[in-house]
């Protein structure tokens, strides 16, 4: 039996961890299907407060997880494969381990949608993004490519242009799922061209590591062209890891949870944080807010319940 159990290890969960050791609640933390979080794809962080030199991904995840031990937080590997909210305590089973908890907190994240290239995986952090706000400003005067035919698209392809010498925008289709203010606000953008229609075939590496280029593909007639840049921002799509939960807590139409008055869900007891029902900032800042926020509720839900506190 635990005081809270916090689902997911990236700057949500983690910062979760801290603030709910710190109050003397022994958390538990399961690090979920991706431990770490989006941050452990990411090499360089330099727009998280408190690093004026910028500090890597994962070497900020681990200063949290140590920081979270250090005030007593337990961790436990594996991902959760079924829970149940239908009354307290919470029951949650995550490999072969049984949990029970007075208090849950939800901050299991949302994974990006990927092209599938093993060069992608290869180079990500290296040139291959999924986050144009967070990576954007490493590739000033610079060639790049954002893929995908979304809003999501649209808005980093005219977002990168603060930075990027040229954006060349990929997509497989001529047609765009985007809406019309958004695909016209690209086009109207003198650094934006469009390649259409165009599969991304493979993203080459140079010598030192990182993107040099991308072999595209055209569908209909098969031709194959190099192009010479040197970043890959992809940018169709994020999966919130929401699919366990479907039917116990309340989500909006893309499998996002839903979070009511701050980090509290409908379920009395449940709270989110993070990426997991954040779909617009999805910013290691906001994930670390939302988890001090999910934290400090569920320390008052147990006070509030007069729930004597497991030490």
């Amino acid at each position: 039996m635990y005081n809270v159990v916090i689902i997911g290890s990236g700057c949500a969960g983690l910062t979760a961890a801290i603030y709910a050791a710190r109050a003397n609640l022994k958390p538990l933390v399961i690090d979920g299907h991706e431990p770490g979080g989006q941050l452990t794809l990411t090499t360089m962080v330099e727009n998280f407060p408190g690093f004026p030199e910028g500090i890597l991904g994962p070497e900020l995840i681990e200063n949290m997880r140590k920081q979270a031990q250090k005030f007593g937080a337990e961790f436990k590997n594996g991902a959760v494969s079924e829970v149940n909210l239908s009354r307290r305590p919470f029951k949650i089973v995550a490999g072969k381990e049984n949990y029970e908890t007075k208090t849950l907190i939800v901050a299991a994240g949302a994974s990006a949608r990927l092209l599938g290239l093993p060069s992608e995986r290869h180079l990500m952090g290296r040139g291959v993004s999924t986050c144009a706000t967070c990576d954007g400003y490493f590739f000033r005067g610079k060639p790049i490519a954002v893929v995908g035919g979304g809003d999501t698209a649209m808005e980093e392809a005219v977002f990168l242009t603060r930075y990027a010498s040229k954006v060349y925008l990929v997509h497989r289709r001529p047609e765009f799922r985007a809406s019309k203010i958004m695909l016209d606000r690209a086009k109207a953008n003198e650094k934006v061209e469009f390649i259409t229609p165009a599969v991304v075939d493979d993203i080459l590496p140079h010598p030192n590591g990182h993107v040099s280029g991308i072999r595209l593909r055209n569908p209909e007639t098969k031709a194959t062209r190099e192009l010479e840049l040197e970043g890959v921002f992809v940018a169709i799509g994020h999966d919130p890891n929401t699919a366990v939960f479907r039917g116990k807590l309340e989500m909006d139409p893309n499998g996002y949870l839903i979070s009511l008055n701050g980090s509290k869900t409908t379920v009395p007891g449940v709270f989110v944080a993070g990426d997991v029902q954040d779909h617009r900032y999805r910013q290691a800042v906001t994930a670390a807010g939302s988890g001090c926020m999910a934290a400090i509720d569920a320390e008052k839900f147990l006070e509030e319940h007069n729930e004597q506190v497991l030490s």
